[in-house]
């Protein structure tokens, strides 16, 4: 029978593991929102669905893209409706994974109308102060180049507040009554599961993976700046320590 739940949760709470086995459970199809495990190079920081959960499971959202791709959530909307129309076609429920729900919430808030990523040569602390100065209700983090750019670019082409064009120009969302359950744990215990995951993505050969990256990718693209990378470039520079990790 097809119907539609959606899993969100922070790193490490377990959501994967959950939404697989509820899919072997139920013979569900599943949809990730994950924004690293589009890049089909990504395995292990990505915490990607095993190759056996991959044969076993229909995922989609998985391995779509090499690193130098850039993508947006246009990407997930059409993800979601292939793997609708895959799931409604075979009467099968629609599992949707995500992390902290961005993506989610924007396929259910909808989109806003297109506008050019800014070419200025601002930096990100001015644009930062432009962005506190004019428009402080829009939320964005003081490293997120491409957002703030983003930002920038609208109040270039149109010279509206962006938070306020954005909610003008908003389109129906894609998902409609959809349930959603949030994994959440103890901050302590949360703690331990990130220390123990990251400890056995080092067992499984992040380090090795992530100077395969390095290697052939410019370290300036976002993916490579992503948590768990991050720090690993940190370490192959030799700014932290292997402990810091």
């Amino acid at each position: 029978m097809f119907f539609e739940i959606a899993l969100i949760g922070t790193t490490a709470s377990g959501k994967t593991y959950i939404a697989n086995t509820l899919a072997r459970e139920f013979n569900a199809v599943v949809l990730s929102l994950d924004s690293l495990c589009v890049y089909k190079e990504i395995n292990i920081a990505s915490a990607k669905p095993s190759q056996d959960d991959l044969a076993s499971i229909k995922y989609f959202g998985v391995n779509l893209l090499s690193v130098n791709e850039h993508f947006n959530v246009e990407l997930f909307i059409r993800e979601y409706q292939k793997a609708k129309e895959f799931a409604l076609a075979r009467n099968l429920p629609l599992i949707i994974v995500g992390g902290t729900g961005f993506y989610l919430k924007t396929m259910i808030d909808g989109l806003s109308e297109k506008t050019l990523e800014s070419k200025s040569s601002l930096n990100n602390d001015e644009i930062y102060a432009l962005l506190l100065n004019i428009d402080p209700n829009y939320k964005i983090e003081k490293n997120d180049t491409y957002r703030l750019k983003k930002w920038l670019g609208i109040y270039e082409q149109t010279r509206e507040i962006p938070s306020e064009f954005l909610k003008r120009t908003q389109k129906t969302g894609v998902l409609k009554d959809i349930e959603i359950y949030e994994l959440a744990w103890d901050k302590e215990i949360l703690k331990k599961r990130i220390k123990t995951r990251t400890k056995e993505m080092l067992d499984n050969g992040l380090l090795d993976e992530a100077k395969i990256l390095f290697s052939k990718f410019d370290h300036k693209l976002k993916a490579l700046n992503s948590i768990g990378l991050k720090e690993c470039k940190e370490y192959l520079d030799g700014e932290i320590s292997f402990k810091e990790l």
